[in-house]
């Protein structure tokens, strides 16, 4: 069985930053995901503000250290620039970062008392499981794949977030 892909070309070395992006968009609502799901107060008050600045904390240390074993793993012995190269290397992981945030805006809605924690989850993994349909569906495209192979694509992604969902309430 062969795959169906459209007529497009493959990406040439500017869908570079895309691919990054959409790398980043995939990988950071996973982790958003996950972060959310793991979040408890076992015999403790809720703290949706501390759990947001956790949140947030580990996508940033995240995309660090992705932005530097990249770093690290293209570094030659001839490299002088390794520092400059690892900043920039790390930088340019912002997307992975980026895509945690509607996880910590619903998280900050909470405390703020709009809602409570355990809705700010729902939402959030609800919000998520989306996100990681309309990443894999793009990417699929970008890739070449038609639109019904792209939706194959997305769903696979959702069934990760779907996953991560079921994982939460099995837990719970």
């Amino acid at each position: 069985m062969s795959v169906s892909r459209s007529d497009s070309p493959p990406p040439g070395r500017r869908a570079e930053p895309l691919q990054r992006l959409l790398f980043g968009g995939v990988y950071g609502s996973v982790l958003a995901s996950a972060l959310a799901a793991a979040l408890s107060h076992e015999g403790t008050p809720a703290n949706p503000g501390y759990d947001a600045l956790w949140v947030a904390l580990s996508a940033v240390a995240s995309a660090a250290a992705h932005g530097y074993a990249h770093s690290v793993a293209h570094q030659t012995g001839e490299d002088t620039h390794v520092t400059t190269s690892a900043v920039r290397s790390m930088l340019t992981e912002w997307p992975l970062v980026a895509a945690v945030v509607p996880t910590i805006a619903v998280l900050l809605g909470s405390h703020a008392k709009w809602w409570g924690e355990a809705s700010a989850i729902d939402v959030a993994l609800t919000i998520n499981t989306v996100a990681l349909f309309g990443w894999g569906v793009w990417a699929a495209r970008v890739a070449g794949r038609n639109w019904p192979g792209s939706f194959r694509v997305g769903g696979v992604d959702v069934l990760i977030g779907l996953f991560i969902v079921f994982a939460n309430v099995l837990s719970k």
